[in-house]
């Protein structure tokens, strides 16, 4: 009897660890491309934790990628623009996540995505859109983006799930020096109001709209955080977690391009990013928001703003006030006084986008404010 149940016990080892083997092998591989980007690399950690296979698509072999392998994603190099790039990242490759990243040209990768994911027959794929997006908007990122969503509700053969956030909390996180070091939170703001998603959770619906995405298909989910907040309520969110006075400084745009300068963004993103303050001051943000998709989905409260500012603290060594990290922003800031700042009209005449006959901001767009509200 007892070799029969020691048997027994080894057969049910053996049976549960092919169960677990086989749902492995039954369940789709995911891509998720700009994997090493704020929402990418949340969905690859997520989608791996939830057992599936995931094929990160990065633009580099770098410190991010390296992070992306340890947690067991299956690395690819590859060019967004290229399709055969595509066609191999897509191969064997049952459901998407694609995020165009803020740079020149995303419309052109979009389209070689779709086309590529069209060959492959994907089940579905989610694809990161913007809150903004509209025809007729000044930044040629977000009309592009406008362009991009129709073009992937086209598809005939792949479904399609849209996820549109509006301003990250990550945003607010590049300024965590000045507002450590210094007490001052410089933002060209207003006083526009916001209900800020974290990459963690917007990367949460993304992963459980791939993990069942039957009931999905055809939707748009917009993550926001828990509840609306005003620029003073954000500063006073730091000060608490810093434990010293923040305040908040509504900062003309120009100071913005020379800080964004002096962190090596892309002259085409602070250009688009310009705009965005607009729209962000004139409460485009704070239009039908906040929303329920973070819990609805996947059965979790959004994270509160405090939650994440103190996950991004706890990491940030700079944020500890003594002589060297004082010396180092002081630094940085005569490097962000000495920087010349952007003239987004200039930029744009130079390299010849193309200018429409008239623009509107998503707020002032009749058509834009009938689909957001």
């Amino acid at each position: 009897m007892m070799r029969v149940a020691e048997t027994l016990r080894i057969f049910s080892a053996y049976e549960m660890m092919f169960d677990i083997l086989w749902g492995r092998m039954m369940k789709p591989r995911i891509l998720v491309t700009s994997a090493a980007g704020k929402t990418g690399f949340q969905a690859v950690r997520q989608l791996i934790e939830k057992g599936f296979s995931v094929r990160a698509l990065v633009h580099r072999l770098d410190q991010r990628s390296e992070s992306l392998q340890a947690l067991g994603a299956q690395i690819q190099v590859g060019n967004l623009h290229d399709i055969e790039d595509m066609r191999l990242a897509l191969k064997d490759v049952q459901r998407a996540y694609f995020c165009a990243p803020l740079l020149r040209d995303a419309l052109s990768a979009s389209v070689v995505f779709a086309s590529a994911a069209e060959e492959r027959r994907l089940e579905v794929v989610v694809a990161m859109s913007q809150w903004l997006a509209d025809p007729r908007h000044p930044s040629i990122h977000t009309r592009e983006t406008w362009l991009a969503d129709r073009m992937f509700s086209w598809m005939p053969n792949v479904g399609l799930v849209t996820v549109n956030p509006g301003w990250f909390a990550d945003n607010y996180m590049a300024a965590l020096e000045p507002i450590a070091q210094f007490g001052m939170m410089p933002m060209p703001l207003g006083k526009g109001m916001n209900a800020p998603p974290s990459n963690e959770d917007i990367a949460r619906v993304i992963a459980d709209v791939l993990t069942a995405p039957a009931d999905h298909v055809g939707k748009t989910y917009r993550p926001t955080g828990p509840s609306l907040l005003s620029p003073e309520d954000i500063a006073a969110v730091f000060s608490k977690v810093l434990g010293r006075p923040v305040r908040y400084f509504d900062a003309p745009p120009r100071l913005f391009t020379k800080v964004a300068r002096a962190l090596n963004f892309p002259d085409f993103t602070i250009a688009q990013v310009l705009r965005y303050f607009e729209d962000y001051k004139r409460n485009a943000f704070a239009m039908g928001a906040p929303t329920q998709a973070v819990l609805e989905i996947t059965g979790q409260k959004p994270e509160d703003f405090e939650t994440i500012v103190r996950r991004y603290a706890g990491k940030f060594p700079l944020v500890e006030r003594n002589f060297g990290s004082m010396l180092r922003a002081v630094g940085g800031m005569a490097r962000i006084m000495l920087e010349p700042s952007l003239d987004p009209e200039r930029y744009a005449r130079l390299h010849e986008f193309p200018r429409l006959s008239g623009t509107s901001l998503a707020v002032e767009s009749e058509m834009w404010r009938s689909t957001h509200a």
